[in-house]
């Protein structure tokens, strides 16, 4: 059959756009996903403390990306005091994927290993990517050139790790612009080291900080919030309004697998709750990136800022949300700067999200005044952008109305009159079959030419077939009648 061109108006490009809603709610130092709860599988559980991996061989709260390894531990996990023996090993082609099944390589649990003989790595049982080291130098993402060239021989089998998941987390930095002193580790920026020896200053101690003033700062277009610094109305440096190298800042991080190519403006919510009442509530309610209060006495105050772009809540409200008792805010993570170390404090914006994989647990805090006390909600709008083809073909009347399909034919014909190294011939008198019903017996209805449509294919600008279309049904076509099948494809 002929090749029909799509037309200038047959191929339209659209964007589709999402906005999936996104919810977290963190309590007692456990995370928890669009209100899913911690399952566990036959094979694969939480701890006893609820904040092992689930049945997604993912943390409680993370989203598991293409949920791979589903209820399937490792071998160290469940096969324990096993090992099987050479005769049970296996070959496995370079950048196969291992899944764990019953053959005859020896059975524990249902289960095998690959013992590593060079062909391929040790099934583990858990699917993962894996290649050798060659000379055509592949290698994966997160191992760089100097790695690839100083830690690898030749012929060494270099490997990844599924499930990939994505989780929020949150990070309390105390003192912001803090950097690591060589002579006195407790020393400050622009405050002498202990006992009048000068401070050297080196790497910093919040290295996420840094990476975000310039983004910071990008932003103050939208508000002067943003802005790591803001000048005083006379213009004094010393008389800064605030300076965000020295304010506790509260950083929660939210995956891009979450909520896509950016977060809806408008949409972030962000719940303090105590004992099980809503303290307070910030919300981006003029759409600019502010995070502002909406409720008690201090509504209207801007508590902290959202990058949409990037998935970041950096909060820096510290004033008091009146209704709680103390609560343990913990350590901040930092061997440096742990000048708060089991701090216990009232409710405050900067402790938002304690307990959201920031090192902090009721087992290790005090017990008076708690942060189990504390909840917290999250909620917002991701956005995301899907491309879709919509391509229209067109079967004009009296065109396609010839098939290759051999039952096209009355059975029975000679289809090849001569064949030879010199000439190949058809018949040129085939008959068609006359597929035309009759609703009365034994009459012959006249000849008409028709056909079923059952598939489409979609070529290239070199007539490779790149896709095909599937009718559920096919579709009957006369000569005097005009379709267009429409198609859709998600890229």
């Amino acid at each position: 059959m002929a090749l029909r061109k799509f037309g200038p108006n047959d191929v339209v490009l659209n964007t589709m756009r999402t906005n999936p809603r996104v919810e977290y709610f963190i309590y007692d130092g456990k995370v928890y996903h669009n209100n899913s709860p911690h399952l566990s599988g036959a094979l694969l559980g939480p701890t006893a403390d609820g904040t092992g991996k689930n049945v997604l061989a993912v943390t409680g709260g993370a989203v598991s990306l293409y949920e791979y390894n589903v209820d399937r531990p490792t071998f160290s996990s469940v096969d324990t005091g096993w090992t099987p023996s050479y005769a049970q090993a296996r070959k496995v082609p370079q950048g196969a994927f291992l899944f764990p099944q019953a053959t005859d390589i020896g059975l524990h649990a249902g289960r095998w290993f690959g013992l590593g003989t060079g062909e391929g790595p040790t099934d583990t049982g858990r699917i993962y990517p894996w290649i050798s080291k060659d000379t055509a130098r592949s290698s994966f993402k997160t191992i760089s050139d100097s790695r690839y060239s100083n830690e690898f021989r030749g012929g060494d089998t270099l490997t990844g790790n599924y499930p990939l998941s994505g989780t929020i987390a949150r990070e309390i930095m105390w003192h912001p612009a803090l950097r690591r002193t060589e002579v006195d580790n407790h020393g400050f920026p622009g405050v002498p080291a202990r006992g009048g020896n000068p401070e050297y200053q080196t790497t910093p101690v919040y290295p996420h900080f840094y990476a975000l003033k310039n983004r910071l700062n990008y932003y103050g277009y939208m508000s002067e919030h943003y802005k790591v610094t803001s000048p005083s109305p006379t213009g004094s440096v010393a008389a800064r309004v605030w300076d965000k190298g020295g304010q506790v800042l509260n950083l929660v991080s939210i995956p891009a697998i979450v909520y896509g190519s950016t977060i809806k403006k408008g949409t972030v919510s962000l719940k303090y709750y105590y004992t099980g009442s809503l303290l307070g509530e910030l919300k981006d309610s003029k759409e600019n990136g502010e995070l502002i209060e909406t409720i008690g006495a201090d509504a209207g105050k801007v508590a902290g800022v959202v990058l949409y772009d990037e998935g970041f809540f950096v909060l820096t409200g510290s004033w008091e949300i009146p209704g709680s008792t103390s609560i343990w805010v913990g350590k901040s993570g930092s061997a440096i700067d742990d000048v708060y170390t089991n701090k216990s404090d009232v409710a405050r914006w900067i402790y938002f999200g304690a307990g959201a994989y920031d090192g902090l647990n009721t087992q290790t805090g005090p017990t008076d005044g708690g942060f189990e006390s504390a909840s917290f909600g999250i909620s917002f709008e991701g956005q995301t952008e899907i491309q879709v083809y919509n391509m229209f073909a067109n079967a004009r009347r009296d065109e396609v109305n010839y098939s290759t399909n051999p039952t096209f034919l009355e059975y029975g014909q000679t289809a090849v009159l001569n064949t030879s190294a010199q000439i190949y011939e058809e018949t040129p008198t085939l008959r068609i079959k006359n597929t035309v019903s009759s609703s009365y017996l034994d009459y012959n209805t006249p000849f008409k030419k028709q056909v079923f449509i059952s598939k489409i294919g979609i070529y290239d600008d070199n007539q490779n077939l790149i896709a095909i279309a599937t009718l559920a049904d096919p579709v009957l076509k006369q000569e005097d009648q005009d379709y267009t099948f429409k198609i859709k494809l998600d890229i």
